[in-house]
């Protein structure tokens, strides 16, 4: 079996080269965006504009508006919705407001409590909730439908402690693993029991990205789990000010997991991606999904998807997670059924989904 390794991907050195991109960003704000490249720098400074447009939009909907909830400030939901509202409104002939939120659960039950029309989760959560499954056992909710599949959300194991080299080190340490009962707790405790780690081998802590990269920053933690589109600010910012790493997952255990939990994917975080990082990071990801409320217009599902794949150059200079979305991968999704205004644009676009 080979070992895991820890990537050191950016030094306090390179804190002064990021901290003018990254003036505008605090530890609450936004997911970077990014330049086609992923420079981290690019990314932190557009990432920054995006927080800075949506920060009322954060805190409540206009009367009227579409509501698109999304994550929290820290993640890339947030920045990625932003982005999408924005165009929506200013393009597709819809009035639509970018949420923040306490991600995929959460999101999941404000579409069912009819406190929001569109949000994104990950595609594991979106199955155990309509399944009624894992954190929905026995509750099941039917109530939305897929719109499409964007990018990969890859797990990052972050640490700003260099004797953390493997998931294995994990046990005993301090470690951020999510919210309670949200998407990323489901992946740590998956991918801690691959290595036989349970919740009881560690001292746990059930965080937000930015509260989780705040700790490891001031040392309260030793290492976190953030799941979300690489490059994520939470981490980008943390970097700025400490030396941290990513601890990758060997191939063997990546293996087991797939076989255990399918919904996964073997996702690797390139070189590059952060600021100073000079190797590839071997990880698992999941898809981030974009749902819609069973009670939504077709029509308004149709323009809004319209807008998306239409527009993806576009899309792609406020954000680089846009270079990821194609039409293949829009229409993978096999879990939940389409809403049909999104199954009609798919269709005219030759694409077969399953819809409601």
């Amino acid at each position: 079996m080979k070992n895991l390794t820890r990537r050191s991907f950016i030094g306090v050195g390179a804190a002064a080269t990021m901290a003018a991109a990254l003036a505008g960003c605090s530890s609450g704000g936004s997911s970077s965006a990014s330049s086609a490249s992923g420079s981290a720098s690019g990314s932190a400074s557009a990432s920054a504009s995006a927080s800075a447009a949506s920060s009322s939009a954060a805190a409540s909907a206009a009367p009227g508006d579409l509501r698109f909830v999304t994550g929290g400030e820290s993640g890339t939901y947030f920045a990625v919705g932003t982005v999408i509202a924005n165009h929506v409104t200013n393009n597709a002939g819809l009035k639509m407001t970018a949420l923040s939120s306490e991600g995929s659960k959460d999101n999941v039950e404000k579409l069912d409590d009819q406190d929001a029309e569109f949000g994104f989760c990950q595609s594991d959560v979106m199955a155990y909730a309509y399944d009624g499954t894992n954190i929905f056992k026995g509750m099941p909710i039917t109530t939305f439908s897929t719109v499409a599949a964007l990018y990969e959300e890859q797990v990052q194991i972050v640490t700003c402690d260099a004797s953390i080299k493997t998931v294995a080190d994990l046990k005993g340490k301090r470690v951020s693993i999510g919210a309670a009962n949200s998407g990323v707790y489901f992946n740590a405790i998956d991918i801690l029991g691959a290595y036989g780690i349970t919740e009881a081998d560690i001292t746990p802590s059930y965080q937000s990205f930015g509260d989780s990269a705040n700790d490891l920053k001031d040392g309260k933690i030793d290492a976190a789990f953030i799941v979300a589109g690489a490059p994520t600010t939470a981490i980008t910012e943390l970097s700025t000010s400490k030396t941290a790493y990513l601890v990758a997952l060997d191939d063997q255990h990546v293996n087991d997991l797939l076989a255990a939990s399918p919904y996964y994917v073997k996702a690797t975080i390139k070189a590059g991606t952060y600021d100073g990082q000079t190797e590839d990071v071997t990880t698992v990801a999941v898809s981030a999904v974009i749902l819609a409320s069973d009670e939504v217009k077709e029509d308004d599902v149709y323009k809004f998807t319209s807008d998306i794949f239409e527009n993806l150059k576009e899309l792609e200079g406020s954000h680089a997670k846009f270079a990821e979305v194609d039409l293949d991968k829009a229409a993978s999704i096999t879990s939940v059924p389409y809403h049909p205004g999104a199954a009609k644009y798919f269709q005219e676009k030759g694409k077969t989904v399953k819809a409601k």
